[in-house]
């Protein structure tokens, strides 16, 4: 029976029940009775496992396929009805192929099965940042995650009433082919397609499909910004607590810097950190005039491989109840779950995240490396008082950040909102032994953002712009770091981890203006003495003032190298008939937009990425960076 009497939410449905042929169809009203009911089905199905009632309350496992273990971004499409509103670092399909193509897949996918209807919301129910999605499936797997990822049932119907503004997803394991498996987003239709995976981040449509990719859409439409950041809060002994944002690339640290856990001397003196967000934060202009953020999601979709007691204590405290982990190593002993470095005593008695037998003696790990623990966000031990205010928190800083071994400094502040977008935009990281492919390569990934950018990125970047020209001076102030600078032998110059919170404390002294700061080519770097280090130690050894001035040195001739290779990736070839290079602007019909690579002895790439304002480009605003001059240091 339907639990709305809204017209444009039953159509669909009727449409969608049409194309699929579902036997049963079965609103989710958030009920825990309902929810209860569904977990013992699953069980009864062999979806989940109930695990240890004693040690793991409330906490099940769940297996993926074997080929359907992580986001398939080869398969994942952006389809706007104009090639270009897609831009350069989507994979477009048109829409008319796209609802073509995958209508087929769909035609019959739901037969013999439940179709599950469920509605939720993106951030809190009634708040102004809240946005509506239903989601159709017939996993009760994704049921039960969405129940934790996000705020669902009938009051999130209520709260929608007669409103036809929602997002719409459909999703069908259907056969879990691969080579049939796709996840398609329909920006200008509030639609999104995903069929043939059963993996979280290809089918919790209100994750990276809805709170990223189309509320990127939605936000450059509406004025606000979507953004792949974690959101946390410093307090001080007297009881004041900053906002602060921070995107990073993966394997950078987002989730341990998100549950920070501040060095013993700094708790003993009253210090606090508090976790709003590990993964996205929306973000608006409040009455203020001040940028406040929310964290949109209810729950954490962590990687477990690598969490432990010493790694992120509070990311392992949050997992301990009411927890689905899934691809994990089940241990036949007790009915608990382990994965690789959680300790250093894997089970004998065990099975691997495939379910085959497996005790670790043959070296093969156990755990998926993408195995994940979706966990409610109330568990955090370290979580936000703010967490529940539907007003969000309002925000001092942004930072970026990457890996990089010798070229960014430890810590340095952007001129300006302008040139921090450009911060932003050559955002890098260096691959490590843990990625496929060679060591130290450089990826770029604007904003941490690039696979989630649901439209051209050139405009994504333009409105990055627009939101600084409508804050002014009461626009955050924008930061990058890097944890990761190391010595010849690749041992770690800065200790990181609780001690990053040393870093933080100077960038919110640099917001609240206590502290100055030496201009340079690349922005502000902190003075020396401006960084507490007392009591420091990296690795057993006193930490100096000597070794703090190493890490916030810049290398030139290695900057200018790493800016002509950031040039270099904001290029494009253009076909053979024009034998010349294009930036990521927008394209317009068949033609590019082509500006000649920059000469020498002009700054490189930094003078060069000012748009033309006479082109038709989607900058509004200069991010002309100064060349570096040789009497600057």
């Amino acid at each position: 029976m339907a639990l709305t009497s809204n017209k444009s939410v039953l159509k669909w449905v009727d449409e969608m029940v049409a194309l699929t042929k579902p036997d049963k169809v079965v609103w989710i009203d958030g009920s825990e009775e309902q929810l209860e009911a569904l977990r013992a089905e699953a069980c009864s199905t062999g979806e989940m496992i109930k695990l240890n009632e004693e040690k793991l309350p409330g906490c099940y496992l769940h297996r993926s396929a074997v080929n359907d273990v992580a986001r398939v971004e080869g398969r994942t499409f952006i389809c706007t009805r104009k090639e270009e509103d897609a831009g350069p670092t989507n994979n477009w399909m048109d829409p008319k192929e796209a609802y073509e193509k995958l209508g087929k897949l769909f035609d019959g996918a739901m037969k013999g099965r439940t179709m599950y209807v469920i509605p939720y919301c993106m951030a809190h129910v009634g708040s102004p940042f809240a946005k509506v999605g239903i989601e159709l499936t017939d996993s009760i797997y994704v049921v039960l995650s969405m129940a934790i990822m996000t705020r669902i049932g009938q009051k999130v119907l209520d709260f929608l009433g007669d409103s036809d503004d929602f997002v719409k997803g459909l999703h069908s394991k259907k056969d879990l082919c691969e080579e049939d498996r796709y996840i398609v987003h329909f920006p200008e239709d509030n639609t999104i397609w995903s069929i043939n995976s059963g993996y979280g981040g290809n089918v919790l449509l209100g994750k990276k499909c809805f709170a990223l990719r189309i509320a990127s859409f939605q936000a450059k439409s509406e004025g606000w910004m979507a953004e792949h950041m974690l959101i946390l809060g410093i307090e001080n002994p007297e009881g004041e607590t900053k906002y602060v944002t921070a995107a990073f690339p993966s394997a950078c640290g987002k989730t341990n810097l998100a549950m920070l856990i501040p060095p013993k001397k700094y708790a003993d003196m009253g210090y606090k950190a508090w976790c709003v967000g590990d993964d996205i934060a929306w973000l608006r202009i409040g009455p203020d005039g001040r940028l406040w953020a929310v964290n949109p999601e209810y729950g954490f979709f962590g990687v477990a491989p690598g969490t432990n007691a010493k790694s992120n204590p509070n990311a392992l405290a949050t997992t301990r109840k009411n927890t689905i982990f899934t691809n994990v190593v089940q241990n036949l002993d007790d009915n608990t779950v382990w994965w690789e470095k959680l300790d250093k005593n894997p089970p004998k008695h065990a099975l691997n995240w495939k379910g085959e037998p497996w005790d670790g003696s043959d070296g093969t790990p156990g755990a998926h490396p993408n195995s994940r623990f979706t966990a409610p966000s109330h568990n955090c031990p370290c979580l936000s008082p703010e967490f529940d205010n539907p007003e969000g928190v309002p925000i001092s800083a942004i930072i970026f950040g990457g890996r990089r071994a010798k070229t960014a400094p430890l810590v340095y502040q952007s001129r300006d909102w302008a040139h921090g977008v450009f911060v932003g935009s050559v955002l890098a990281s260096e691959t490590t032994a843990a990625a496929t492919g060679a060591v130290g390569v450089v990826r770029r990934d604007p904003m941490a953002m690039r696979p989630f950018i649901g439209y051209h990125v050139g405009d994504y970047f333009g409105h990055w712009l627009e939101m600084g020209e409508k804050l002014g001076d009461k626009a955050p102030k924008i930061f990058h770091v890097n944890w990761f600078r190391t010595d010849d032998e690749g041992n770690f110059l800065w200790p990181g981890f609780g001690d990053n919170m040393r870093v933080l404390l100077w960038i919110l002294a640099r917001c609240e203006g206590k502290v100055s700061a030496r201009e340079t080519e690349i922005g502000y770097l902190p003075y020396v003495k401006d960084i507490d280090i007392e009591g420091l130690e990296n690795d057993g050894k006193e930490f100096t003032h000597m070794m703090l001035d190493e890490l916030l040195s810049v290398d030139k001739a290695l900057w200018r190298e790493d800016a002509t290779n950031a040039h270099t990736d904001r290029f494009r070839v253009c076909p053979p008939s024009c034998g010349r290079s294009w930036r990521l602007s927008r394209r317009t019909s068949n033609k590019c937009n082509i500006w000649p690579a920059p000469s020498s002895g002009d700054g490189g790439a930094f003078s060069h990425y000012s748009y033309p304002k006479d082109r038709r480009t989607p900058w509004k605003a200069s991010l002309r960076i100064p060349p570096p001059s040789p009497d600057r240091t």
